[in-house]
């Protein structure tokens, strides 16, 4: 056990502890030879009592000793004694960037830029060595007092990267890329991933994706779409916004290719916020967000709990590419077939041979006399279908039951069920679906008919406007409320620029507000139409002027574009259309923010009265939760899902958390309070005190060093140890008559750390 005041390595004395983490617990120390401040990270007992991680963690270790870099924490040694494994580090006196979000709400745009800057090069080194580093968090980038962002962590990560997932690092899942997250390969992109995420947490104050459990979160990471910051802070820049999403897209194609490229547009975005320059490839069906299957699902599952997998579930993460250890394929078969045994007795006979499985029939339905035609087609395709899917199921169970024991026949079982009830299923929908449309008049005769006259009524009818021209066609549908969509066609018949027709036709039905297909006849092969979406309006009227067209300006608010450049244009790029046509452009107004609003701090508010300021708001209190915290009371808001301060509109969802009080947990503390470095002798007061300032020791003492033992301190986890005493200092004395002289003047010293307490229940 380490203990303040130990030397560990002939080398580094153990001064105070700064810190812990889910794999390890940091220490002030002093290196004794070279006489400087360092941090010394000692692996935790169950990580340093497995082999396997601690020789990965040492040749990482030894790698990350290799950078050197103003935006790396640097890593001067690794070492071992008495079953301790430590690794030593630059001393960096500061914040971690976790804490620091959480003190500041959320960062503004261009410290969050700045800090990503600073990352981003910081990676780019270790990039550069073969050094990925696998685990980007908050909690691993550190802020010196001086401003200085450096990234630390790197030989931990990559070591626990190589092992199953533990629940002491599933913590890092709300950071974890995709890749990750399923647990196949990951390289540099996967850090570039989660740079995005830290970088939308710096924007927002908060994670993207957020769940009960670390299952749930990997799986959103896996499936669930990337949010915008913009939603969560309107006033985000669109360049920087377009960073964030290009950085956390789900293919690593899709990604930043390397930290040089981001680091350009994260400074490019410092310069011109407002310019969309981020390029972000289309998607491409091998790169296409995919469910988790549940397969997937299992062993996201089992790799959080430590359990085996089953065959079935082996076969499926290798045919996926995901690699699982030795540990994770152990699936004793006795135990399996014992389970299938008790589960159903009757599947083994006296002499072990196999049970053949009789082909189930599909039942068919008679044909009423009469019915219509529709209804029979429909019974006959579900019939296919049955007999289809029997046969497919028939067919895997057969290939199944040739390489497996007894537990494949239940599957196969269980498989025949699932086919029987789709198909009684999909046969039942056919009748209900037959039924339906025969009451409505959809199969012709019988039931209640559709009242035509009704429904036209209910809606607009298209005007004619065949044999207009372009201009007075559409001057017509627009004062009739529709909009309209020009598509410009050869015409032998009908003059340049003059509609030939509309889609829907004249005195058809059309909702009220919708689009109407004009189609004009143009002049020869017509001229392309430049693509002008996304350019500023100046822009976008010089490009399509040059090319002869008009253009016609239209305007409305749209958050997602930045104000004044083209949302859409009509006719759409590509198209051909006669060369003195006009080009209709929408320009964006912005954010519409005649409703927006500040949001409140809703902190140390009962819930009831949380709910009602955002009544009185017209906000939605959409959930409350109710979660331990230290500092506020219990039945007060402690946290808000929207800082207070960010932007919002009428009929935004927020979430609150309600304080239930600390976490009902004991701690010891067995330390050993060595001699200060000032102490000389004589008498001293020494005193452990929590944050809150109760005193659990209160001692006079003239001799070092002196032992706290306290056990079961409820709900706190830390506290500091205060130790005063009498120096003697030189100072010039002048008696009455003027003569001065030197003399040791008595003076109270103190020296004073902070001590971590260990958890009572381990």
């Amino acid at each position: 056990m380490i203990k303040i005041g130990m030397v560990i390595g002939d080398r580094y004395e153990i001064l105070e502890s700064i810190g812990a983490g889910g794999m390890s617990d940091v220490y002030k120390a002093k290196d004794r030879k070279l006489n400087r401040f360092v941090a010394l990270k000692v692996l935790k007992k169950e990580f340093s009592e497995n082999k396997d991680f601690v020789s990965k963690f040492r040749t990482e270790a030894q790698a990350a000793a290799g950078l050197e870099h103003q935006n790396i924490v640097n890593v001067y040694d690794v070492g071992e004694e008495d079953g301790i494994y430590y690794i030593v580090m630059e001393l960096v006196e500061g914040i971690t960037l976790k804490r620091y979000i959480e003190k500041k709400q959320r960062l503004s745009v261009k410290e969050s830029v700045s800090i990503a800057i600073q990352i981003s090069m910081g990676l780019e080194a270790a990039h550069n060595n073969g050094i990925v580093h696998r685990d980007i968090k908050p909690q691993n980038i550190m802020i010196s007092k001086d401003g200085k962002v450096k990234v630390t962590d790197f030989g931990i990560a990559k070591a626990t990267s190589s092992n199953t997932i533990t629940s002491n690092v599933m913590g890092s899942v709300h950071y974890a890329s995709p890749e990750q997250a399923r647990g196949g390969f990951s390289d540099a992109k996967s850090d570039i991933y989660s740079l995005g995420i830290t970088l939308f947490e710096m924007l927002t104050g908060r994670v993207p994706f957020n769940g009960e459990t670390a299952v749930a979160i990997a799986i959103m990471q896996i499936q669930n779409e990337m949010p915008s910051p913009r939603k969560y802070v309107p006033e985000i820049p669109v360049s920087v916004e377009q960073i964030v999403l290009k950085c956390c897209q789900k293919s690593p194609d899709r990604r930043y290719q390397k930290m040089s490229e981001l680091v350009e547009d994260l400074k490019k975005s410092l310069i011109s916020p407002d310019e969309d320059f981020v390029k972000i490839d289309s998607i491409e069906s091998k790169s296409a967000t995919r469910n988790v299957t549940e397969k997937e699902r299992e062993l996201i599952k089992r790799r959080s709990t430590g359990q085996g997998y089953s065959a079935e579930v082996i076969s499926a993460a290798e045919a996926g590419g995901i690699a699982l250890s030795d540990t994770e394929k152990m699936s004793p078969r006795k135990k399996a077939a014992e389970d299938v045994e008790r589960r159903n007795p009757s599947k083994s006979s006296a002499n072990g041979q196999r049970r053949t499985q009789s082909k189930p029939q599909p039942s068919g339905n008679g044909k009423k006399p009469g019915a219509p035609s529709q209804k029979s087609q429909n019974i006959q395709r579900s019939k296919q279908l049955s007999k289809d899917a029997v046969a497919k199921s028939k067919s895997r169970s057969s290939r199944a039951m040739d390489d497996d024991d007894e537990d494949e026949d239940d599957s196969f079982v269980e498989k025949l069920k699932t086919v029987i009830i789709v198909v009684v299923a999909v046969l039942i929908g056919c009748v209900i679906l037959y039924f339906a449309g025969y009451a409505m008049g959809i199969f012709g005769n019988g039931g209640k008919k559709i009242n035509r006259q009704e429904a036209a009524e209910a809606s607009e009818k298209v005007p004619s406007v065949v044999g207009l021209s372009i201009n007075e066609a559409k001057d017509i549908l627009t004062k009739a409320g529709l909009k309209t969509e020009m598509i410009y066609e050869k015409s032998a018949t009908v003059k340049s620029d003059y509609v030939i027709s509309t889609s829907p036709a004249a005195n058809e039905a059309i909702a009220e507000g919708g689009t109407v297909k004009v189609y004009v006849s143009m002049e020869g092969d017509g001229v392309p139409v430049p693509s002008v979406i996304g350019e500023t309006e100046a822009i976008a009227t010089s490009k399509l002027e040059d090319e002869g067209f008009k253009v016609e300006k239209l305007k409305e608010y749209n958050s997602g574009i930045v104000k004044g450049n083209v949302i859409a244009q009509s006719p759409e790029a590509n198209s051909s259309m006669s060369r003195n046509g006009t080009v209709t452009i929408t320009i964006s107004l912005g954010a519409d923010k005649s409703g927006e609003m500040k949001m409140p701090s809703l902190t140390n508010m009962t819930e009831e009265a949380a709910r009602n300021t955002l009544t009185n708001m017209e906000l939605v209190c959409a959930k409350v939760t109710e979660v331990n915290n230290e500092s506020v009371a219990e039945g007060l808001v402690c946290e808000q899902s929207i800082t207070s301060g960010a932007t919002v509109t009428k009929g935004t969802e927020v979430e609150i958390k309600i304080s239930k009080g600390p976490e009902k947990k004991y701690y010891n503390c067995d330390i050993s309070i060595s001699q200060p470095p000032k102490y000389t002798g004589g008498a001293a007061h020494v005193i452990l005190k929590t944050p809150d300032g109760t005193e659990l020791f209160n001692a006079n003492t003239d001799s070092f060093p002196v032992r706290i033992n306290l056990n079961n301190i409820f709900a706190v986890s830390k506290g500091t140890v205060v130790v005063t005493y009498t120096v003697y200092i030189p100072e010039e004395v002048e008696d009455l008559e003027g003569n001065k002289t030197i003399q040791q003047v008595e003076a109270v010293d103190e020296y004073k750390y902070d001590v971590t307490f260990t958890d009572a229940s381990n």
